[in-house]
C-alpha cells in the first residue's frame, strides 16, 4: 500500500513529466509560430529563384506565416547550402536547391563544408529538370540519329557547349561521345545563353542547354532542338522527343529541385512543411510557373526524395568520373 508521501511524490513526478512534454508537443502542433526563411543558393532573378518565389507565396498562405526568400549564391551553391546546414534544426530555415548541391558537388570538390549525404533532411521534391541538346537551324540533320551519322562523317571533333565543367550538360555530352563513339570536344561556358548564341552564329557546333533558355530560339527557328534528356518529355517543350524515344539509352537521368531542412529537424515539423510545399506545388499557377521555367512539377514525400537520391547519386557520380571530372 502506497503511503501518502510516496503517492504525492509520484503525482508530482507525473505532473512534472507531463509539463516537460507539453511544450514540445505544443510547439510541434503550432509550428510555425514565426516567419520561415527559405535559402536559395542561386542569384536573384534566375529560373530557380523565380520559381521558388512563386511557390513560397503559396506556402505562406498554407502555413499562415511569412516565408522570406534569402538568395545566397556563390561557389556552385556551396555558400547557401552551408548556411542552411549550420542553421538550427527547428524548421525555420529551409533550403530549396538543385541536385547539384547534394550530388554533383560531392564529385566536384574534395572538401565541402557540409556533408551532401547527411547534413540535410529531405522534405519534398519540387520538379525535374530536363536538358536540351541543340544544333544550328541550318544543320543538315534533324534528329539524334542523323546528327550521329553526320558527326561520324566529319574529319574533325564536333564541339558541344555546356554551362561548365561537371554540369549535367557536360556529363551528357561525354556520355554521348563515349557510348556512341562520336568525336566530340567539350567547350565550357559560364552560362547556356552565350553557348546558344554561338550555336546560332556558327561558332559552336552544338550545345546542351536548359529548355527555358533554348525554347524561344527553337521556336523562332534560330536553332534546332535535337533531343531532350530525362525520363519523359518536358512539359515546357512536349513536341521534342527524348533521347530514349530516339533510341539513345542512358540519358534518363534528370536533375531536380528539392526542399530540405537541416538534419535533426523533428519529423512532425518536416511533415508540416511537406504538406505546405506539396499543396503549393500542386496549385495550377505554381505548376505553370515551374513549367515556364523549364521544370516539370513533381511533389513527393520525404521518403520518395530520399529514394531518388540513393538511386541517382551513384549514377551521376559515375558519369562525372567517366567524364574525367577531378575533384578540386
Amino acid at each position: 500500500m502506497f503511503s501518502g508521501g510516496r503517492r504525492d511524490a509520484l503525482r508530482f513526478l507525473s505532473a512534472a513529466a507531463a509539463a516537460g512534454a507539453w511544450p514540445a508537443a505544443w510547439g510541434q502542433e503550432t509550428f510555425p509560430a514565426k516567419p520561415i526563411r527559405v535559402i536559395v543558393p542561386f542569384a536573384p532573378g534566375g529560373a530557380i529563384d523565380v520559381a521558388v518565389r512563386a511557390m513560397t507565396e503559396k506556402v505562406s498562405l498554407e502555413i499562415g506565416q511569412p516565408v522570406v526568400v534569402d538568395a545566397k549564391p556563390g561557389a556552385g551553391t556551396i555558400v547557401g547550402a552551408d548556411a542552411a546546414a549550420k542553421a538550427a534544426p527547428d524548421g525555420y530555415t529551409v533550403l530549396v536547391t538543385t541536385s547539384s548541391t547534394t550530388i554533383n558537388n560531392a564529385g566536384a570538390y574534395k572538401k565541402l563544408p557540409y556533408d551532401p549525404a547527411t547534413s540535410f533532411a529531405p522534405v519534398t521534391m519540387v520538379s525535374l529538370g530536363s536538358v536540351m541538346f541543340a544544333g544550328p537551324a541550318t544543320a543538315p540533320y534533324g534528329n539524334l540519329k542523323e546528327f550521329a551519322a553526320w558527326a561520324k562523317a566529319q574529319n574533325r571533333p564536333i564541339t558541344f557547349g555546356s554551362w561548365g565543367k561537371g554540369s549535367s550538360g557536360h556529363l551528357f555530352g561525354e556520355l554521348l561521345r563515349t557510348r556512341y563513339g562520336l568525336n566530340m570536344q567539350h567547350v565550357p561556358y559560364k552560362g547556356d545563353v552565350q553557348a546558344l548564341t554561338d550555336v546560332r552564329g556558327g561558332v559552336l557546333d552544338t550545345t546542351f542547354s536548359s529548355p527555358v533558355s533554348a525554347r524561344p530560339l527553337v521556336r523562332a527557328n534560330y536553332i534546332k532542338g535535337l533531343g531532350m534528356t530525362g525520363p519523359r518529355r518536358s512539359g515546357g517543350m512536349p513536341e521534342l522527343q527524348t533521347f530514349g524515344e530516339q533510341g539513345f539509352a542512358g540519358f534518363e537521368l534528370a536533375g531536380y529541385v528539392a526542399v530540405y531542412v537541416p538534419a535533426g529537424t523533428p519529423k512532425p515539423v518536416i511533415e508540416r512543411l511537406n504538406k505546405a510545399f506539396v499543396a503549393a506545388i500542386r496549385m495550377p499557377e505554381v505548376s505553370q510557373r515551374l513549367v515556364d521555367q523549364g521544370q516539370d512539377p513533381i511533389a513527393s514525400t520525404p521518403e520518395e526524395l530520399a529514394e531518388v537520391y540513393k538511386r541517382d547519386a551513384p549514377q551521376w557520380l559515375a558519369l562525372m568520373k567517366a567524364a574525367g571530372v577531378e575533384p578540386e
